[in-house]
């Protein structure tokens, strides 16, 4: 049997259990105590959403696969030239979509991870480079925060420390919005800039970094934290400027004794705020973390990868002098360095993830 033949039989199973799946997911749903249940009935909308794209697609293909076969009988029974060029034109445009077709239907089968629905919270931290790592921090800072707001999506900033020069020490926010987690999953790692600061009397270009961390952000359905478990620190709010600031104890600092991990919020004015904010920032670093000692566990995920995701790999690098943007996982460099300083990094988001769509079909067809 010809390989492609294969491959179309198996994505046709694969289409008709999800026409399966989508009868038991609409059974399920009609149930009174699953409509009554707003965390179930919000997962399994997510899967019925998914699904539907499924089946929408299996009936394209059915429609395709039926116009390919009509016009195939035209061409071996009829002799009139007008229907028989008509069914050439047919055969041929519809030949196109179903090739089209075939690389939608892999990737829409693409085994989805827990986290393609989550929110992004992203922690970036000033690196080597003293002051200018700082300056290179909030830049980066100020680079994703544009890029959330042309996709539409909302901005949220969970804990912040900056440096009182223009810079930042480290800053935690949130991206809300349709698809944030896996768009930005790939930015995590060390950024390194090159340039000449303006201090430097020499004019020589200096090279320092920041990173980034990228986690999807937890809902209570995703990490349990038992109460027990955490020390919880209340203190005085440092910063630069203003007079409220040490006069009231609202910073609030959470250690998950468990695994050692720390977040802290000292924004809000409010120690109830602070300690929810500093909440969602542990939430989503245990969340992380669990994922990736399952990730580890799972050579197929492992090959998926696009880099290894951690803070210590240097991913991109942003040189002012040439006004060139190069991210060395896949070699992808853009000479426009200002409009991808403003927001406009779809280039590399999008080739990362086509990378790791390529990789996860690769994987599947291997199985």
């Amino acid at each position: 049997m010809p390989e492609s033949t294969t491959i179309e039989n198996r994505l046709r199973a694969s289409l008709q259990a999800a026409a399966e799946r989508q009868t038991e997911l609409e059974t399920q749903m009609s149930q009174p105590d699953v409509a009554s249940d707003r965390l179930k009935m919000q997962r399994l909308g997510r899967e019925y959403s998914r699904i539907s794209v499924l089946v929408r697609l299996r009936d394209e293909f059915d429609a395709v696969l039926e116009e390919i076969a009509d016009a195939q009988t035209i061409l071996a029974e009829e002799t009139d030239d007008e229907m028989l060029e008509m069914a050439r034109d047919i055969t041929r445009d519809q030949q196109a979509r179903h090739d089209e077709l075939i690389d939608e239907i892999q990737i829409a089968l693409i085994p989805r991870d827990e986290t393609d629905d989550a929110d992004a919270v992203l922690e970036i931290r000033a690196g080597t480079g003293g002051d200018e790592a700082g300056l290179f921090a909030n830049e980066l800072y100020r680079m994703y925060q544009r890029f959330a707001e042309l996709h539409g999506w909302k901005t949220s900033v969970l804990s912040l420390n900056d440096t009182g020069i223009g810079g930042l020490k480290e800053v935690v926010f949130e991206i809300e919005g349709e698809g944030a987690y896996p768009r930005l999953k790939h930015e995590s790692g060390t950024h390194r800039v090159q340039r000449v600061p303006q201090t430097e009397s020499q004019g020589r270009i200096h090279t320092s970094a920041a990173t980034v961390a990228v986690l999807p952000k937890a809902e209570d359905i995703d990490v349990h934290i038992d109460d027990k478990d955490l020390k919880i620190d209340i203190f005085h709010a440092g910063g630069h400027g203003g007079q409220n600031v040490n006069k009231v104890a609202t910073a609030v600092r959470i250690t998950h004794e468990p695994s050692g991990i720390v977040a802290q919020c000292q924004n809000e004015r409010s120690q109830l705020q602070n300690k929810m904010q500093a909440m969602d920032i542990l939430r989503a670093r245990l969340w992380d973390m669990e994922l990736r000692r399952r990730a580890s566990e799972q050579a197929a995920n492992r090959k998926a990868q696009v880099g290894s995701g951690d803070r210590s790999e240097k991913i991109r690098t942003y040189n002012f002098p040439q006004s060139r943007v190069t991210d060395h996982r896949i070699n992808l460099t853009s000479h426009n360095l200002p409009k991808i300083l403003d927001g406009e990094i779809d280039e590399f988001v999008d080739a990362l993830q086509q990378v790791e769509q390529t990789r996860k079909i690769q994987a599947a067809s291997a199985t």
